[in-house]
């Protein structure tokens, strides 16, 4: 599910917060679904249970996750990426596969063609 790995330039919390985003966007950890505790979690993945608490506040603070005492951590309901948006994606990446491109190069296209069909709305970076 999740890794870490300590060779990445990436901070080992951004891994871990950027990670369960992805699985909850693209529907892996369903609407409700239990997170690790955040001791588990680290001793899963050998990293101090700080880092993992504060994966886990940055994803609460964004609404990707609910914490709660008596219920754990969840995923927050309605956060996976609608069907269409997912395959809009799967196309793109499949149509562009062959162009040699990294994740970067890839995220700045759809960034330059969001700013040019939405001049007034600023591109998350």
């Amino acid at each position: 599910m999740i890794t870490f790995d300590p060779q990445s330039s990436v901070v080992p919390f951004e891994q871990i917060r950027g990670q369960i985003t992805d699985l909850i966007r693209s529907g892996d950890l369903a609407d409700g679904q239990r997170l690790p505790s955040i001791r588990q979690l680290a001793a899963d993945l050998r990293v101090a249970a700080g880092t993992v608490a504060k994966a886990y506040a940055t994803l609460e603070s964004e609404g990707l996750i609910e914490t709660s005492r008596t219920r754990g951590t969840r995923v927050a309901p309605g956060k996976a990426h609608p069907p269409e948006v997912q395959r809009a994606a799967k196309r793109y990446v499949s149509t562009i596969g062959d162009l040699d491109l990294d994740l970067d190069q890839a995220l700045s296209a759809v960034r330059t063609a969001w700013l040019a069909l939405h001049p007034q709305t600023p591109a998350a970076h």
